[in-house]
């Protein structure tokens, strides 16, 4: 038995960006920051940033083109994928990115530095279907 997930709280490094492909497909992919604060051994506040890249399909993709700006703050659940390809040398290179399963929107800020609060909550499956709803769905007022 093996797993393989993720669990990412964050925000965007930049826009995602959104491709439409022939097979009626769609991807988003787009940064994410996830940041952890400590003291070192000095007393000082120190600020540990890791970027991830994040690549979503479908429905999910589509929410993220609608909802997601630079800043978004957004918990993702998915799963590590490895990839690579030649540069531009014909030197091999590789990478890992998260493939998003699961998307939670926490909050982005509108052009006045304002929260805007979405909560809604997106999920697909292996086929990429998406299983999506509002968080306030299952709420029992």
């Amino acid at each position: 038995m093996s797993v393989n997930k993720v669990i990412l709280l964050g925000n965007l490094g930049r826009d995602p960006e959104v491709r439409y492909l022939d097979n009626n497909k769609v991807v988003a992919q787009f940064t994410l920051a996830t940041s952890e604060t400590f003291t070192d051994k000095n007393g000082e506040k120190k600020t540990d940033t890791e970027w991830h890249q994040i690549e979503m399909w479908d429905n999910m993709a589509k929410t993220a083109e609608k909802f997601l700006k630079k800043g978004s703050q957004v918990f993702i659940e998915g799963k590590i994928k490895s990839f690579s390809w030649r540069d531009k040398e014909g030197n091999e290179k590789s990478g890992k990115k998260i493939r998003a399963t699961s998307m939670t929107l926490l909050g982005t800020k509108d052009q006045d530095n304002k929260p805007i609060e979405k909560n809604e909550h997106h999920s697909s499956n292996e086929s990429g279907e998406s299983v999506g709803k509002s968080l306030t769905d299952d709420l029992p007022f």
